[in-house]
């Protein structure tokens, strides 16, 4: 049985679906950001929620990437966490 990271790197060999992935960097960066946010922060995703005035659910559908926040939100979440959000807007390469 192969092993997640094995699986990846063997699709990765696939020239489209190395396109596709490539195309989600931003929205796996965001996503490892918020988590590790949190995580330095010594919450939980109910303390999260609790500081949030939120559900620990909406926590957890922001992590996984199951909804897109607003910015209203992520500077909720940023507060909550300690952190500062910045957004940024970069040439396209």
């Amino acid at each position: 049985m192969k092993s997640v990271r094995e699986w990846g790197l063997e699709q990765m060999k696939d020239p489209a679906f190395k396109r596709e992935y490539d195309a989600l960097e931003e929205e796996f960066a965001l996503l490892t950001s918020l988590a590790r946010a949190r995580s330095r922060a010594g919450l939980t995703q109910e303390e999260l929620a609790q500081r949030m005035g939120t559900t620990q659910s909406v926590i957890a559908r922001l992590e996984s990437g199951r909804s897109k926040p607003s910015t209203r939100t992520l500077e909720r979440y940023a507060k909550a966490t300690g952190t500062k959000l910045r957004i940024t807007l970069e040439a396209a390469e």
